[in-house]
């Protein structure tokens, strides 16, 4: 009997499933804590809570995780230099620290616009090799021709030795500077994903998995480990992706609407025909205008452990994510004292930071770059939890929030607060931690409002019901603005919203939220069971997919008419649209199987579907002057067999 291993490194819960090969079933699963700042401590605990008796017979692993998300988002990417080909339009202040634009590049028809400065490449290089961990190049139309790409890249090799990104390597859309930008990225991630990737390899290894190692992109697609080293920038958003797999996967339903309520944000996705919807322009992570293909998604910051925090006698939730009053009390022996003994801030004080329910904590991070106030600062909380008003008696100072605020967002101290998991614990509907705390919490938020603890948690409840509702229809009505479409999901009307397509819920307990939501909107709610670790799920089941665009352009040169062939891999000249047009057509299906093979999945597993898109003239007699071919190829994987 042969298994598969799904492995999912989110940003609260790690979690792992073995899915049996022969029959498709999850037969064991389990939930960790994901651990910062090292995601991989996290990764084991949830391999050792599952049955050892099956991981010998595992012989496929596959993984998705944030790891790269948050890497971009928190700024932590090894130091790259950007080298910029041609006419490329920039923006006022490029938030890139090591950066060059040198002459070269080529136009619309491949042709050389102007010639390669290699002597300003090598000055360059050499100024900065020393500091850098890679490089990353992206010249001007290199999707019509990437030779100057690739010169640059041998020399930089050659004075460097350094891993170089190019632009053309990752994508095949129009935007010389935004597929520099993913160059970029993908250079800065390439030390982390390797680190990665080596460590998980050698804990399966010391378990005894003999397996292919694969991961999950962020359209929903897995790749071979080989691949996913080189490009690790494809797998941000591949916990989102991971969720709508799976879901897909446990509902059994190939199109679906997916609600995903993690710790940190809620989700939504669409799944149909068994392929995921993609975002027309590319990915978009902490303000970098990237040009990687992943899927559409309505995200907003509400999850499980979202804080929620009192000012003027209202409710906030998040956007912040806390560690829950409810699992602080057990990770935190002392802490139900301190909770209950807590001075209540004044009204006038309350904020964000500044609640009688709100704790700080040490994450364990290595702390650099700080300045001489932060490190004082950072002195006075340790590995047990403390309130900001014991910080400020034990610097002696003046101080604000913000303060402490720069050190959470440098991931040197971790929050503690109320949640909607706490308030899931109050109304005994999920009770995995610490049921005391939570109540206690409430208690005391609740003499901040006019409402009793009960009642504040129904309110919450339901507030969080209410964001799932309206990220759901926000999703689905696209381009119509979300402001008009709550007004409808709380108003008192005669009527309300419809799906028409199965809406599959993921995340912990979300149970607790069916009747609420059905109170909202008319929907088919679908909680699957395993639920609480689809994301491993999805992981797991990712079909091996790839997309290719060869374009077919008519020139004239003079009075002669040139036919221009474009692939990722070369431009090429043809007299003839019939020769062009046979030659794209075998070289995409060649492409196709090649990057197929890399992944491990083989040729007659392999089904490859093509798009023909023509443009045509009158004038022309209605030849096509151009054509854009489109080839998708999709393997079966090792769990579909």
């Amino acid at each position: 009997m042969q298994y598969s291993l799904g492995i999912d490194a989110g940003g609260t819960y790690t979690d792992a499933v073995i899915v049996r090969n022969s029959d498709r079933r999850v037969i064991d699963s389990n939930k960790a804590l994901t651990t910062y700042p090292d995601l991989l401590a996290g990764i084991e605990n949830a391999i050792d809570g599952l049955d050892s008796k099956y991981l010998p017979e595992v012989k496929l692993v596959s993984v998705s995780t944030t790891l790269a998300t948050n890497t971009i988002l928190e700024k932590t990417g090894y130091p790259v230099a950007l080298i910029l080909i041609g006419k490329h339009t920039l923006p006022a202040n490029p938030p890139i620290d090591d950066f060059i634009v040198v002459r070269g590049g080529h136009n619309v028809t491949g042709t050389e616009d102007e010639t390669l400065d290699l002597e300003a490449v090598r000055e360059y290089a050499l100024k900065v090799k020393d500091r850098v961990s890679a490089f990353a190049v992206s010249s001007y139309f290199s999707i019509r021709n990437p030779d100057h790409e690739k010169k640059v890249k041998n020399i930089l090799t050659e004075l460097t030795g350094l891993p170089i990104v190019c632009g053309h390597e990752l994508s095949q859309d129009l935007g010389a500077y935004d597929r520099g930008v993913t160059a970029y990225l993908n250079a800065q991630l390439l030390p982390i994903a390797d680190q990665f990737i080596h460590a998980i390899l050698t804990d399966i290894e010391k378990r005894g998995i003999n397996a292919k190692l694969m991961m999950l992109k962020c359209d929903g697609s897995v790749i071979g480990i080989h691949e996913a080293m080189e490009k690790p920038i494809e797998s941000i958003f591949s916990g989102p992706a991971a969720s709508l797999m799976g879901a897909s996967f446990l509902s059994n339903n190939d199109t679906c609407a997916v609600i995903d309520v993690g710790g940190t944000s809620t989700d939504v996705s669409l799944n149909h025909n068994g392929l995921p919807e993609l975002v027309d322009t590319g990915a978009v992570v902490g303000g970098w205008h990237t040009k990687v293909k992943a899927i559409r998604m309505e995200t907003s910051a509400m999850g499980g452990d979202s804080h929620v925090w009192i000012k003027n006698r209202g409710v906030n939730i998040g956007p912040r994510r806390v560690i829950p009053l409810c699992l602080a009390a057990v990770k935190y022996p002392g802490f139900m004292d301190q909770l209950a003994s807590g001075r209540t801030p004044s009204r006038v004080q309350l904020a964000e930071n500044i609640q009688p329910t709100k704790f700080f904590v040490r994450t364990g991070k290595e702390a650099t770059n700080l300045s001489s106030f932060e490190k004082e600062l950072l002195e006075t909380i340790g590995i047990e939890p403390v309130s900001i008003n014991d910080i400020f008696w034990k610097i002696g100072k003046p101080m604000s929030a913000d303060h402490v605020d720069a050190l959470i967002q440098k991931r040197l101290v971790q929050a503690i607060g109320f949640t909607p998991t706490d308030v899931l614990h109050v109304l005994g509907e999920y009770t995995k931690w610490n049921r005391e705390a939570s109540l206690t919490g409430a208690k005391i938020l609740a003499r901040l409002t006019p409402m009793d603890e009960n009642e504040l948690c129904l309110h919450i409840k339901k507030e969080v019901a209410i964001n799932m509702a309206l990220d759901l229809m926000s999703f689905m009505f696209k381009g119509v603005e979300k402001s008009e479409i709550e007004k409808i999901i709380r108003g008192e009307f005669f009527s309300q919203f419809k799906v028409n397509v199965p809406v599959v819920l993921l995340g912990g307990p979300v149970h607790s939220y069916v009747e609420e939501l059905n109170k909202l909107i008319e929907a088919n709610i679908i909680v699957p069971e395993h639920a609480d670790v689809g994301n491993a799920v999805g992981a797991l089941v990712g079909k091996g997919v790839k997309s290719i665009e060869i374009h077919i352009k008519s020139f004239y040169k003079k009075t002669e008419r040139t036919i221009l062939v474009f692939s990722p891999v070369e431009r090429r000249e043809f007299s003839t649209y019939s020769e062009a047009f046979e030659y794209a057509n075998e070289l995409g299906k060649k492409l196709i199987l090649e990057y197929m093979e890399e992944s491990d999945i083989k040729a007659e597993d392999v089904s490859i579907d093509i798009k023909r898109e023509d443009i045509t003239m009158i004038e022309e007699g209605g030849a096509p002057i151009e054509t854009k071919l489109i080839f998708l190829g999709t393997g079966i994987s090792d769990t579909e067999k």
